[in-house]
């Protein structure tokens, strides 16, 4: 007689059903979404304040009648800006400063954009050597070239002249200018260049028509640093001029201050007076400086 095994029975599997709805995805929390509202806004107010509260204090000194002791610029008066513009003559400072940061500005640029093209592009055998040495000088203080800067000066018979104070400010931004440009145009592909070659240009033709444009954040980040630091340098300009007529805004700042006395309401206006040029410039050009310094700090 055979014995015959029955197969197991198996329990029928469950039908899925035609639509599942998808499992809400497990939130995980971060540790910044932990921390309370206040521990983010409280520390940022009171940093905007103790930033903001040295702005209003010059507004009060300029804007306030001469005398007043009041907390609050009313009645407001505009005598200081009146008295520093035309009595102190920074009209004149005024204008000599934009003539000094304009004229930085564009040698700075046409320079260090030849140069930095050339350490950007070209091999050669003391690029190394040329590199650390504009590293280098980065760490020298302005104040110990004032000397061998006055010598060569006087020899050329520039004492007393804006165009000392622009080669002086030039020669002093250019090391700076020259890497983050030559960062910047290693970032642009060469192979650009080299189908502009093919197709008829020249190596200047390509570099206007193709690299140039492609450059306009870097070259707009370098020539507003330069810009601004010269604007705002008072060293050279108060070694390099000696008449008032040829002073800047720096140095007739520092005109205001004397040893026995201060016109606090007057450096104020000054002040306000320097700073208005500064900041609409960053107010117009902060997005392509971010860009321009940003990539130029790095190697493409």
């Amino acid at each position: 007689m055979s014995t015959t095994k029955e197969a197991p029975v198996v329990a029928p599997a469950p039908r899925r059903a035609a639509f599942e709805p998808p499992r809400p995805a497990r939130k995980t929390r971060r540790s910044w979404d932990e921390a309370p509202r206040w521990q983010i806004y409280l520390p940022l107010s009171l940093y905007l304040v103790f930033t903001l509260i040295p702005f209003y204090w010059i507004l009060l000194f300029a804007l306030r009648p001469a005398g007043s002791t009041s907390l609050v610029p009313w009645p407001m008066t505009f005598d200081h800006f009146e008295k520093v513009w035309t009595e102190r003559s920074f009209g004149t400072y005024f204008q000599n400063s934009v003539y000094v940061g304009v004229a930085t500005l564009l040698l700075t640029t046409v320079v260090a954009l030849a140069g930095g093209y050339a350490l950007a592009r070209f091999n050669f055998r003391v690029k190394r050597a040329f590199m650390l040495g504009l590293l280098c000088s980065q760490f020298v203080p302005g104040a110990l070239l004032l000397v061998p800067l006055f010598e060569i000066f006087a020899e050329l018979q520039m004492i007393n002249s804006l165009g000392s104070v622009i080669i002086a400010e030039t020669v002093f931004q250019l090391p700076l200018s020259m890497i983050l440009i030559s960062n910047f145009i290693k970032n642009v592909p060469y192979s650009l260049e080299e189908a502009a070659w093919v197709d008829g240009c020249n190596r200047m033709t390509a570099f206007r028509v193709v690299v140039l444009p492609l450059l306009r954040p870097g070259l707009i980040a370098v020539g507003s640093f330069a810009f601004v630091h010269s604007w705002n340098h008072f060293l050279f300009a108060l070694m390099f001029l000696n008449n008032q007529q040829k002073q800047t805004i720096p140095v007739g700042l520092n005109t205001l201050m004397s040893a026995d006395s201060v016109d606090l309401g007057a450096l104020a206006a000054g002040g306000i007076i320097a700073a208005v040029p500064v900041v609409i410039v960053f107010a117009f050009i902060q997005k392509w400086l971010i860009t321009g310094f940003s990539a130029g700090a790095v190697k493409g």
